[in-house]
């Protein structure tokens, strides 16, 4: 997606005092008005330092400048009086489903939408739906007007494939192709021994039919040797953490080699064995606001929680997120790409919510709160390679998000989140 930046001569801004963040209410300006959020602690995403009593100028639903110099004459004013702003929050593996209706909510492209809306209650504001997407979200991904965004900006990848044969896979993607994918997405894993992995020659067809598309392949994987061979292939993303060994040298220099991101999705396996107990985070406000009710009672049954206390496949997932936790640290120091995602949106996955847990456990796996913001900001946006969000720069869209504390000092500061805007529209339940 290609932009021509819009270029103003603005004045001089009068220096003023940093005050105690507090975000007042302010009616969403109209898609066409040009509005200045000014007074704000502005970090952009490229990885630059917070720039203090920011202005934020946007102009039809697109950053026109971040400066501290005074708004033009003209333009509405937001003061978020010393406020931090940051990108809004792009989930590179997500999964768009009609799992997280409304109280109420009737037909299934409403209840599609109300998860993507759940998603940007939550501040993230882009998703990449790697599969199981209904028809519905298509309908809706088509339908959505990029300048005035409804619910989170939505792109999928039709359904996994992960067929035995070369010719069913050959098959099944192209047909992902007929729905209008943005990605295709492969499944390469046995589910810990239990099952079949895709065949190679499957997978080299799937892999195919995307170059012949021009379509990058997502791909599933668990163990190294997979991923390795997979980097060879020309995979488009290593879209879960290597779980069953420590990430090494040859690793890191293939992973760089191939310029493809590493989306560790740690959350994906605390779903895997969290609720055989009742998980701290049920009763944590910031999730409480918007919980699901229905998937909470789902986690909290009793027979629920029992079955998953006693299950061989939890407790090696729970292994495996020890060294998921590990190998992200690893990765993390050598400086690789690294994509934040998190396989949220089926059930017992909490969408938006376990965002943020997914960046307070990439801080716990060593990551600094600045590089695990980049991860789901810039350098998502780049690994799912969009050019117009990501970061608040120039030409891009102004999706954003406004929070009282500075999550760059304290990445739990994501939760202090107080408003969400989508091309510079405040988003409204």
């Amino acid at each position: 997606m290609r932009y021509m930046p819009v270029l103003f001569l603005l004045g001089l801004l009068a220096a003023c005092q940093r005050q105690t963040p507090s975000v007042a209410p302010v009616a969403a300006p109209t898609s066409t008005s040009s509005v200045a959020f000014v007074n704000a602690n502005l970090w952009d995403g490229t990885g630059a330092a917070i720039r203090s009593g920011a202005t934020l100028l946007v102009i039809d639903g697109r950053v026109a400048s971040v400066s501290n110099d005074r708004p033009p004459s003209g333009v509405n004013i937001v003061d978020l009086e010393g406020a931090y702003v940051i990108p809004g929050l792009i989930n590179t593996h997500g999964h768009v489903t009609a799992n997280w209706p409304d109280p109420g909510s009737m037909g299934r492209e409403q209840q599609v939408r109300d998860g993507l809306e759940l998603y940007a209650r939550y501040g993230v504001t882009t998703v990449l739906s790697l599969g199981g997407a209904p028809d519905e979200a298509f309908a809706l991904r088509d339908a959505q007007d990029p300048a005035n965004p409804e619910f989170s900006r939505v792109y999928l990848a039709g359904p996994v494939v992960a067929d035995q044969s070369a010719i069913a896979a050959r098959d099944r993607a192209a047909a992902n192709l007929e729905l209008g994918v943005d990605w295709l997405k492969l499944r390469v894993d046995d589910n810990l021994g239990r099952g079949e992995k895709m065949p190679w020659e499957a997978v080299q067809a799937v892999i195919d039919t995307g170059d012949a598309a021009g379509l990058p392949v997502a791909t599933h994987i668990f163990y190294y040797d997979d991923a390795m061979r997979l980097l060879d292939m020309g995979t488009g993303m290593i879209a879960h953490s290597v779980r069953d060994a420590d990430v090494d040298g040859s690793f890191m220099r293939s992973l760089d080699a191939s310029g493809v991101c590493y989306v560790p999705t740690l959350t994906r396996e605390v779903s895997t064995f969290v609720y055989a107990d009742r998980p701290e985070f049920l009763d944590d406000p910031f999730f409480s606001r918007h919980a699901n009710a229905e998937q909470v009672a789902r986690v909290s049954n009793p027979e629920f929680q029992r079955n998953m206390a006693e299950s061989e496949i939890a407790a090696g997932y729970r292994q495996a997120l020890a060294q998921a936790m590990d190998n992200l640290g690893l990765l993390s120091e050598a400086g690789a790409r690294i994509g934040f995602g998190t396989d949220s949106g089926p059930p017992a996955r909490f969408p938006g919510y376990f965002e943020h847990l997914e960046l307070e456990m990439m801080v716990d796996a060593g990551m600094s709160p600045e590089a695990a913001l980049l991860s789901a900001t810039g350098q998502a946006a780049a690994c799912i390679g969009l050019d117009d969000i990501g970061t608040l720069e120039p030409g891009n869209w102004a999706d954003f998000l406004v929070l009282t504390s500075d999550p760059t000092a304290d990445i739990m500061a994501t939760r202090t989140l107080e408003r969400v805007y989508l091309a510079g529209r405040e988003f409204s339940e």
